[in-house]
């Protein structure tokens, strides 16, 4: 978090993490298209609408006294480029992690968020994280991810954790996973969601 005293901005950062395929990208557009602001969203894509190396974009928010700054990542599920993940997270200030809820997609949610666990170490508890439970609207999705999920995650060891159902690809609940992160991470702090440039 950056504090920014001659303009009264606190910068934020916010990193979407998951496999491959998961839906970070369109959880980021979608996020964006709430505030008209899905032309500013920056991605390098494959031949194929693969993100390569990362999203980004900016969302500017008017607080009370102080304006709000978030730079919104997705680091790449992509195998090939694991090493830009670490990049991606430096310096993050909150998680937004994008389970895939369909049935054949448990083990590469596991994998990606032992991952994740791995390059933070204990400090990993100490993170605001939403799990965002994406796809639940397709019919091969498993009505138990939820349960497959707390399995493994250490749920009670977060200060700061929460799941919510979303559909990236129509917006359902993504704003939601995204006002819940603001909360964990300001949680003494009114948002005013007006935007300016």
């Amino acid at each position: 978090m950056i504090f920014n005293y001659d303009n009264k901005t606190l910068q934020v950062k916010i990193v979407y993490y998951g496999p491959a395929m998961s839906g970070k990208t369109t959880s980021i557009k979608s996020l964006f298209s709430h505030f008209n602001k899905e032309h500013t969203v920056k991605s390098i894509d494959s031949s194929v609408g693969r993100t390569l190396f990362f999203d980004f974009g900016v969302l500017h928010f008017e607080g009370t006294e102080w304006g709000l700054k978030f730079l919104i990542y997705s680091a790449t599920g992509q195998d090939f480029y694991a090493s830009t993940r670490p990049a991606t997270l430096n310096g993050v200030d909150g998680l937004i992690f994008v389970v895939d809820s369909q049935i054949d997609c448990k083990e590469h949610n596991k994998r990606s968020w032992n991952e994740l666990k791995t390059m933070f170490g204990l400090n990993f508890y100490n993170i605001p994280i939403v799990i965002s439970l994406n796809k639940y609207d397709i019919f091969e999705c498993d009505t138990s991810e939820k349960e497959n999920v707390l399995s493994y995650i250490e749920y009670h060891k977060f200060k700061h954790i929460s799941l919510k159902k979303t559909i990236a690809i129509n917006g359902k609940g993504v704003l939601d996973s995204f006002n819940e992160l603001i909360n964990f991470i300001f949680p003494q702090l009114k948002v005013n969601f007006g935007i300016y440039n």
